[in-house]
């Protein structure tokens, strides 16, 4: 199919909402002590409205046929939904939106390699050299500029955090490429957003603390902008790009969300972040084109 300009509008679009995830992340995380039941009311939220989607495109809800589609849904609700949301919530109470988005745009070349490690892909030469300059530009990222402070131990929770997002994006995606091959990411993305609403409902009733009438309308309108512009509203435009132009190209818009994410960050919560960790973020970017969309078209 031939793409049109309303494809590259809703691509563009899609990596705007995924940008601003981490502003609203960030107000979340900053303003609740226990950020779970926000995070459960998002996935809550998008489910439904993926489920409403669902019935207004195809006529009707996807039903999981046999233990195995169970399953595989079950481990998208715990890696990338779940475990994600406990990192990413709480990587953001200790780091900038800005820091985190840079370092999670280190997730295409750790998917790279872990692929090449299960013998799925192989490396090249040109990969290669993505995956250095990427981590390379990460360590100086998670350095906060230098990017010799992990082997110092100058390294704090939050980074560690905002890591975990990745390797917990990473189990996502090979679990995903699993689960499509008998469920459409429409009906992988709903039923994973579901379970892990449950799994984050249960997590903030053990926690405690959940007063709603305390959460200000900032809280509210972030929750609201996760569910329905990060989840719902992304997930859609960038799925209709994947049927359009296929996923590699697709995917190489993904490398917008880190520039979309500390831009917004700059304007909307004042955040200035080094020119040496800038520069950090413009190497995982380099090397994650180098990695993914420079690899594929020269293949």
């Amino acid at each position: 199919m031939t793409a049109t300009p309303a494809t590259y509008a809703k691509l563009i679009g899609a990596m705007f909402m995924w940008g601003g995830t981490w502003i609203a992340g960030r107000i979340v995380a900053q303003e609740l002590p226990a950020p779970m039941l926000a995070a459960a009311f998002r996935f809550l939220i998008a489910g439904m409205a993926l489920a409403g989607f669902a019935l207004l495109t195809e006529g009707g809800i996807p039903r999981l046929s046999g233990g195995r589609e169970w399953g595989v849904v079950t481990g998208l609700a715990a890696t990338g939904i779940f475990l994600y949301a406990l990192c990413f919530f709480y990587g953001l109470k200790y780091i900038p939106a800005g820091r985190g988005a840079l370092v999670v745009a280190l997730n295409p070349v750790v998917v790279a390699l872990a692929a090449w490690f299960v013998g799925q892909e192989r490396m090249t030469p040109v990969k290669f050299a993505g995956v250095a300059v990427a981590l390379a530009g990460c360590l100086t990222v998670i350095g906060n500029g230098d990017p010799l402070a992990l082997l110092s131990g100058a390294i704090g929770l939050g980074e560690w955090l905002i890591v975990g997002c990745v390797l917990c994006w990473t189990a996502y995606t090979f679990i995903g490429r699993s689960a499509t091959k008998t469920l459409t990411p429409l009906a992988a993305t709903l039923y994973a957003s579901l379970l892990g609403a449950l799994f984050l409902g249960v997590t903030a009733l053990a926690q405690g603390g959940i007063e709603l009438g305390e959460w200000s309308w900032r809280v509210w309108a972030s929750v609201a902008f996760l569910a329905l512009g990060g989840t719902a509203l992304g997930f859609t435009w960038f799925a209709d790009g994947v049927r359009v132009m296929g996923a590699a190209r697709a995917s190489s818009f993904i490398n917008l969300v880190p520039v979309f994410a500390v831009l917004q960050a700059a304007v909307l919560l004042g955040e200035r972040l080094a020119l040496a960790v800038l520069a950090g973020g413009a190497l995982v970017i380099a090397g994650v084109w180098l990695t993914t969309y420079y690899s594929e078209k020269h293949a």
